[in-house]
């Protein structure tokens, strides 16, 4: 892969210094971005989207049920995937980032957001790229929601909801093992993650459509924008 050198400022730090509605139009760029990575297409030779992540989940879940650390609201996380798993068939694919949020980010002096970190990048349901999307919340939820704004141009179709938090709940469940080998405090921000997870949907993981609450309040929050 050929990439060309992106300078700037770490968006993350750069973040709190802006106005809650720069940030949601910093966020219209990135899921605009991101939707662009989106129209390069997989190649026919890949496995099934279904089938290659049924074995992912069962990887995660197996590695978390051993791994001796409970995360908070263990019971609905597990719960919620094995209710939905069948979301996952007849999915599209296509190019990913493999790891897109806030912290591989920069935003340069003429405030052209740029993308970095491309090791990660794979195929498969592009949806999946807003599993990581908790860490972006962290810093800016107005940066979070301009995200899913971008993406689809204002018009989210109602089953994203239920994808996205399903692709959010297995990463909070492989979390855990994941961080193990980092030590206490890297299992502390994930047991945080997943208590930060359930306090964003007010009528609970099992909604009929799940929407986040720092998206449904984004417009009442930017009215003045400064």
């Amino acid at each position: 892969m050929l990439l060309s050198w992106v300078p700037g400022k770490e968006l993350e730090e750069v973040m709190p210094e802006l106005f809650p509605k720069d940030q949601y139009l910093l966020g219209i760029a990135a899921g605009k971005i991101l939707r662009q990575f989106h129209t390069i297409p997989a190649p026919n030779t890949i496995p099934r989207w279904e089938e290659w992540f049924a074995r992912k989940i069962e990887r995660r879940i197996t590695a978390y049920a051993a791994c001796g650390i409970r995360l908070p609201h263990e019971e609905e996380i597990l719960a919620y995937i094995a209710a939905n798993r069948h979301l996952l068939q007849n999915r599209p694919q296509c190019f990913q980032h493999g790891d897109y949020h806030i912290g591989n980010m920069v935003l340069d002096g003429k405030e052209t957001l740029g993308i970095i970190d491309f090791d990660r990048a794979d195929y498969g349901d592009p949806w999946e790229e807003f599993n990581r999307i908790t860490w972006c919340v962290r810093k800016s939820r107005y940066f979070a929601a301009g995200r899913i704004d971008g993406y689809f141009n204002g018009d989210v179709p109602e089953n994203f909801w239920k994808l996205f938090l399903l692709y959010i709940s297995i990463n909070l469940i492989g979390s855990i093992p994941w961080a193990i080998p980092f030590g206490e405090g890297e299992v502390a921000v994930m047991i945080r993650t997943a208590r930060d997870v359930l306090s964003w949907f007010d009528e609970g993981m099992d909604a009929e459509i799940p929407i986040p609450n720092w998206y449904s309040r984004r417009e009442e929050e930017l009215i003045p924008s400064k």
